[in-house]
């Protein structure tokens, strides 16, 4: 008899070894981001879009799930689309076409390191926050696929 009482704690512990081990890994595979803020436009039709169809990978690095409306983050926040932010208004800042989307630099938030884009002529806009070098810019490619049915209604570069 105290064997079968002595097996039994064995198998309930060891259920109870599996289920934390299921949970510990069910987290790491749902990875979630819950720092970045929703912007105040972000409750829109287009912003569920986006945020829906963005990819599981990006830059390389894997998608994290936010808790915020309208926020798409990568690689521990290497790369956060945050969609609803107001748009920027005419500027003097550096302003890139990529495949048909104008994204403005923004120079008040980036740095060496960090670079700030905002979709321009688009409601709502779009703010991508690129952290490290120079790899997370092809992201910029696929991000303005995502964008890119969002009605352009000015641009700040130029279109033959």
């Amino acid at each position: 008899m105290p064997s079968t009482r002595r097996n039994r704690f064995v198998l309930a512990a060891g259920v109870c070894v599996l289920g934390a081990v299921a949970a510990v890994t069910g987290h790491a595979l749902t990875q979630r981001d819950p720092g970045v803020p929703a912007a105040k436009g972000a409750d829109t039709a287009p912003c569920r879009r986006i945020t829906g169809a963005a990819p599981e990978s990006l830059g390389g690095f894997s998608r994290w799930d936010s808790d915020a409306t309208g926020v798409a983050v990568w690689g521990d926040r290497r790369i956060v689309l945050r969609c609803g932010v107001t748009p920027p208004g005419p500027t003097e800042d550096l302003c890139v076409a990529v495949d048909g989307v104008d994204w403005v630099v923004d120079s008040r938030h980036s740095t060496q390191t960090r670079k700030v884009v905002v979709t321009y002529g688009r409601v709502p806009a779009t703010q991508v926050v690129l952290e490290g070098g120079n790899k997370p810019d092809a992201a910029l490619i696929d991000l303005s696929r995502l964008v890119a049915p969002i009605p352009q209604r000015s641009h700040c570069i130029d279109t033959p």
